[in-house]
């Protein structure tokens, strides 16, 4: 688990600087533009969508809640992978070391 926890930290480190690299020195409009004028641009797209998609049935299955579940797949569609990060860390610090409870959230038998 404290494996889990490091690589989940650096991930998210990670993420939120290459974010705040692209909101402050790229141009969103400009930038997405050429992304998807090239068919690599296109490709990488799909495959991260299809990444949000799948890490977001995660988040869906494991939530007791749908409303709040809805909120963070929305945030995990809109900032991507720093949110799946951020999920994912609080995943690790609330399962209590358990890994069935960290994969299967408020399912759980007795969570």
């Amino acid at each position: 688990m404290k494996l889990a926890k490091v690589v989940a930290w650096l991930a998210t480190v990670i993420m939120g600087a290459t974010l705040l690299y692209g909101f402050t020195q790229g141009d969103l409009s400009a930038d997405g533009s050429v992304l998807l004028s090239i068919p690599w641009g296109i490709v990488s797209l799909v495959d991260v969508y299809v990444g949000f998609t799948l890490f977001s049935g995660w988040v869906v299955f494991r939530e007791r809640s749908l409303p709040l579940a809805i909120v963070w797949v929305i945030l995990i569609m809109v900032l991507g992978f720093f949110i799946a990060g951020v999920y994912t860390l609080i995943a690790l610090y609330t399962c209590d070391g358990e890994w069935r409870r960290f994969w299967m959230g408020s399912r759980v038998e007795g969570a």
